[in-house]
């Protein structure tokens, strides 16, 4: 994907590149996390089992709604690599179709109507520094990528207060959690480029929500609902929330098998 007006790789051409540029995983043991704070250790711990694939990357499908004026119910699937970007494909209301995306240094998004009218279009600078930000921060989805052999930055202020730095493309992002007794994710929040009052004026602003709860896919146990949006922790909560998830499946992306298709390449194929 580039800023000169093409679109976004397909779903099953990005995962092709990814599992090309895959080598071999190592599994997660507690000596990974040894030198990082008690309560990072307790995160991280919490959402890892010995033994599973340090994989950086996933694919995995939501269902929830979302707010366009009024809360609309959709379905989608994603390819997430928080290190390299992500794409997300969605059905909104049944008839609006069309995906966000942030690939190669650049991102935006581009949703139609019945697959034909154009309703929403973004890239540019703008677009794709706000893409990058989202992109970083659903690592939350990944924990195996935020361990630090991948280049995040961890920190903790107190026992419920955590953070995570790196950088996607050119954009930084940390992420700031309050995390429970049990190491599991309560609230997060990050600063991220977005214009939320339509203003024409571009800038930092709160961007977060509240997990209200996990299941474990395989070795990794994630924020499996929740609800997320502009203002977090500002008196414009809970008003600006604008988007509610839940995760229905979640497979780590892993070196494709000789002759067998990838789930998002058998997801096109013709139904018999």
């Amino acid at each position: 994907m580039s800023s000169s007006g093409r679109g976004p790789q397909s779903q099953a051409a990005w995962e092709q590149r990814l599992k090309g540029e895959a080598s071999h995983l190592d599994m997660f043991a507690s000596e990974e996390i040894a030198e990082l704070p008690e309560p990072v250790r307790l995160h991280l711990g919490a959402a890892i089992r010995p033994g599973t694939p340090l994989t950086p990357a996933v694919r995995l499908r939501m269902r929830g709604s979302i707010k366009l004026g009024r809360w609309l119910p959709f379905r989608s699937t994603q390819l997430l690599d928080p290190h390299k970007g992500f794409i997300w494909s969605a059905r909104v209301a049944g008839i609006i179709v069309g995906s966000d995306h942030y690939l190669d240094g650049a991102g935006g998004m581009d949703w139609r109507l019945a697959g034909v009218f154009s309703i929403a279009h973004a890239a540019g600078p703008d677009a794709s520094r706000s893409a990058a930000g989202r992109g970083g921060a659903e690592a939350i989805w990944v924990p195996t990528a935020l361990l630090p052999r991948f280049g995040t930055t961890w920190s903790a202020t107190d026992g419920t207060h955590i953070s995570v730095r790196h950088v996607l493309g050119n954009t930084p992002v940390e992420v700031r959690y309050v995390i429970g007794m049990d190491g599991r994710i309560r609230t997060l929040v990050f600063d991220r480029w977005g214009d939320p009052d339509a203003t024409g004026t571009f800038g930092w602003h709160p961007f977060g929500g509240e997990i209200t709860a996990y299941r474990t896919f395989g070795g990794l146990t994630v924020p499996s609902s929740g609800r997320l949006g502009w203002g977090f922790g500002t008196e414009r909560w809970p008003d600006s929330e604008f988007f509610r998830f839940q995760i229905t499946d979640l497979q780590p992306l892993l070196q494709q098998e000789p002759g067998r298709l990838n789930q998002a390449e058998q997801d096109s194929q013709p139904q018999t």
